[in-house]
C-alpha cells in the first residue's frame, strides 16, 4: 500500500481504466457476477435483451428491461470516483477511461473520462438525431418517440454495434502515454475494451479487482478487494 502512494505521488501522468466493479460499491450492479444482470431472470437473456437487433425489433421488451436494470438515478458515487476526481483536480490523472455507462465519474467531479460504451445520461433520435435527457425515457412506460416519429434511443453501445472509433483512439492515445496505469472494478473480459491495457509499455501497472484477472501475472501490482477501500486507504 506504501509503494502504491509512493507511485501515485510521484506522477502527474496517471490514467485510470475501470469497469462495473468501480460502481457497485454505488448499488450499481455488475454483469457476471452471482448477483449480476446476467443472472437475472426475464424472459430473455440480457445479453439478447441488450443487442442492436433486439432493440430494434422488440423495443417494448428492451425498455422495459432497460429502465429496471440499467438506470440507476439514486446512485451516488462512493470513494473510488471521489479518489480518482481528487487526483485529476492535483493534476496527477490525465484521464479516465470507463467500461461504465452511469455518469459517477461525471457526477464526482472528473473532468476528462472517456466513456467506452456511451452514457445513459445521452440520448437521440434514431431518425433525426435530436438530443434528448434521461427523462425522455424515464417519464413513459412506453417506447419514447421523438416529435419527428422516430424511436429515441440511449447512446450507449449495445451488442452488435461497435466502439466509436474516435473513442477507441483517444483511450489508446491516453493509456500508451500513461506512466501509471491503475486498471480497477473489472475482469478485463470485455472486448474489444479490455484489450486497450496492452498498449500499456511502461512499469508501473496496477490492478485492482475483487477477483482474480486473466493478466493478474502482468501488472506490477495486485490488490484483490473492494476498490473504493484500497484507494481510500
Amino acid at each position: 500500500m506504501q509503494e502504491l502512494k509512493d507511485i501515485i505521488d510521484a506522477s502527474d501522468n496517471i490514467v485510470f481504466f475501470g469497469g462495473a466493479g468501480v460502481s457497485t460499491e454505488s448499488g450499481i450492479p455488475d454483469f457476471r457476477s452471482d448477483n449480476g444482470i446476467f443472472k437475472t431472470k426475464y424472459k430473455y437473456p440480457a445479453e439478447t435483451i441488450l443487442s442492436y437487433s433486439f432493440f430494434t425489433k422488440q423495443t417494448k421488451d428492451f425498455y422495459d428491461f432497460y429502465r429496471d436494470r440499467m438506470i440507476f438515478l439514486e446512485a451516488k458515487p462512493n470513494n473510488a470516483h471521489k479518489f480518482l476526481a481528487k487526483l485529476e483536480h492535483m493534476g496527477k490523472l490525465k484521464a479516465i477511461i470507463t467500461q461504465n455507462i452511469d455518469g459517477l465519474h461525471q457526477m464526482a467531479g472528473s473532468q476528462n473520462v472517456v466513456e467506452l460504451h456511451g452514457s445513459v445520461h445521452r440520448n437521440y433520435c434514431s431518425k433525426c438525431k435530436t438530443s434528448y435527457e434521461i427523462q425522455s425515457i424515464i417519464d413513459t412506460t412506453e417506447v419514447p418517440y421523438c416529435n419527428c416519429g422516430g424511436t429515441i434511443r440511449p447512446d450507449v453501445v449495445l451488442y452488435e454495434e461497435k466502439l466509436d472509433n474516435n473513442t477507441i483512439e483517444k483511450a489508446i492515445n491516453y493509456i500508451s502515454k500513461a506512466d501509471v496505469l491503475i486498471i480497477g472494478g473489472t475482469s478485463l473480459v470485455v472486448y474489444p475494451a479490455a484489450g486497450f491495457i496492452n498498449y500499456y509499455k511502461k512499469d508501473k501497472l496496477i490492478l485492482i479487482n475483487k477477483t482474480p484477472t486473466d493478466i493478474d501475472y502482468k501488472a506490477n501490482f495486485v490488490f484483490h478487494g473492494s476498490i473504493g477501500e484500497i484507494l481510500k486507504d
